[in-house]
């Protein structure tokens, strides 16, 4: 249990950029034996404190003090000698090296000038024994689960005697039962006295594991709270700061669903294929409906949107756009015929983080028109202007580079980029996934307005709560198959959980 005592305390943080006050005389506090949770919206200033905090950047105003001393963590690497370690949603490990010698770096046990392999890694397995973790310490970390290897993380902050333990999104990537035993490693850590700092977006867990939450908005701190006495609804609203009407009559944007089964046919899949990457499916997509791809990971959502986007080439069936044979399955294809495709991925598929704004909204579009057709710096800036403007992309310029931006304003340029070609078929694989709660809001409104306006789309998420908001039918996949279609009366969580889990269809 956490003894009241402050391990780590930050007061009156200050942190500028150009054209951003990413932080604004921000207050935090973590105590000795305690899960605190650090929330907000992106771009709300939670990556700019910890990097502040970790050495990654250095804060314009402002105290740092660690066991009741002043301090500056000059580097990631000077912060984890001082006792403040992070894991990160991207877990920093060399996959090639074993599991002993990622838990010990840097500081392996020698023997006459040389490694002892015994040593290190009968250290190495004493640390995970710790922690409860069966695994090979001689195996290499790359042969294992992301799981695995945020715990072989956790360990090599242990093992340099972390006092303050940041974990950055950890689950984002984690199975539910993985989630369990991160969970219970958290509680064990924090049993022997070790503060954590847990940043995450998923509340259900927010409430499951930490004692007090801070939240953050526009760089500033919004307030302290006790997890146990915040009602939810209290936090979502302290978090996006403003009214939750907008999340809870998302229905009245939605058209009725019988409305949509009489309007035409704009994509048709007939026994649409892969083998080994989805069974065959039909699927019939109308003009102004949303439908929802709902299964756990690796069930073949993606696989099944890479399928008719044309990343992929099917060994079976047959693919009809606008009524016209797609005899060629390829991107360019697929965007010609009208179709666009915002991926799972946005950081390894999406955006291009060198490039500005700007260039990453008009990135499809110029290659649809094809190179010799250049669009002018001009018109560039007046598509790019549109659509920061129509999804409210929180950016000083259309000129600032898009690494800079948070996660959910790349994510809103991904969307930009597809929106200014125009399509009338959206794919969005995962289009939330890691954003924040008020712009989980704006992109379910959008796709639903876009609805409204005749365009299609097929969403997929992981979050059943909103492929029920956002769809007008859902297929349910399991085992790389379409396992059943439901109705929209048909549509609610206990039904389709029953028939992830393998339950009758």
């Amino acid at each position: 249990m956490a003894d009241n005592s402050n391990i780590l305390t930050m007061k009156g943080i200050s942190k500028a950029f150009p054209g951003v006050q990413a932080l604004d005389a921000v207050d935090f506090s973590l105590r000795s034996g305690e899960i605190h949770a650090l929330l907000g919206e992106n771009g709300a200033g939670k990556s700019t404190l910890i990097k502040v905090l970790t050495g990654v950047e250095r804060q314009d105003r402002g105290v740092i003090e660690l066991d009741g001393r002043e301090i500056l963590a000059k580097s990631p690497h000077h912060a984890q000698t001082l006792g403040i370690s992070t894991v990160y949603q991207e877990v920093n490990l060399c996959p090639n090296l074993s599991i002993a010698e990622n838990i010990l770096i840097g500081r392996e046990p020698r023997f006459a000038g040389s490694i002892d392999w015994r040593r290190l890694n009968a250290r190495a397995a004493q640390i995970l024994e710790w922690l409860e973790i069966d695994v090979d310490v001689r195996q290499s970390v790359g042969m294992y689960p992301v799981a695995i290897q945020q715990m072989v993380a956790i360990s090599r902050a242990l093992e340099i005697s972390a006092r303050v333990l940041i974990l950055d999104e950890p689950t984002s990537s984690l199975a539910a039962h993985e989630t369990e035993k991160l969970f219970a490693v958290m509680r064990k850590l924090k049993s022997e006295g070790i503060g954590i700092i847990f940043i995450t977006h998923f509340l259900a867990q927010v409430y499951e594991v930490s004692d007090r939450i801070t939240v953050l908005r526009n760089g500033k701190l919004v307030g302290v709270f006790d997890t146990a006495t915040l009602p939810r609804v209290e936090l979502v609203a302290r978090m996006i700061g403003r009214d939750l009407n907008e999340l809870e009559e998302m229905s009245r944007y939605k058209q009725a669903a019988a409305t949509i089964a009489q309007s035409s046919v704009v994509l048709q899949a007939k026994e649409f294929g892969r083998v080994g990457s989805i069974e065959p499916f039909d699927l019939d997509l109308h003009e102004g409906e949303v439908i929802g791809l709902a299964g756990l990971l690796g069930s073949g959502r993606t696989e099944t949107a890479n399928l008719l986007f044309g990343v992929d080439k099917p060994d079976s069936g047959t693919l009809t756009v606008a009524g016209q044979r797609v005899e060629q399955h390829a991107p360019l294809r697929s965007i010609q015929a009208g179709m666009a495709y915002c991926p799972e991925d946005r950081k390894a598929d999406g955006i291009v983080g060198d490039l500005t704004v700007r260039e990453n909204i008009i990135l499809a579009l110029q290659a649809s028109r094809g190179w010799f057709s250049y669009l002018n710096t001009a018109k560039q800036r007046e598509i790019a202007d549109k659509y920061i403007k129509l999804l409210n992309i929180s950016t000083p310029t259309a000129d600032q580079l898009v690494k800079n931006l948070s996660g959910g304003n790349q994510q809103k340029v991904i969307l930009a980029r597809w929106l200014a070609t125009e399509p009338d078929i959206l794919i969005l694989d995962e289009p939330t996934r890691g954003i924040d709660i008020g712009a989980k809001a704006e992109i379910q409104k959008l796709v639903l307005t876009q609805a409204n306006q005749g365009k299609s789309c097929i969403f997929i998420s992981s979050e059943l709560d909103e492929v029920l908001r956002t769809s007008h039918r859902v297929l349910v996949l399991r085992d790389n198959a379409v396992v059943v279609e439901l109705a929209q009366d048909e549509m609610n969580e206990r039904s389709i959980m029953h028939i992830i889990a393998g339950g009758e269809s």
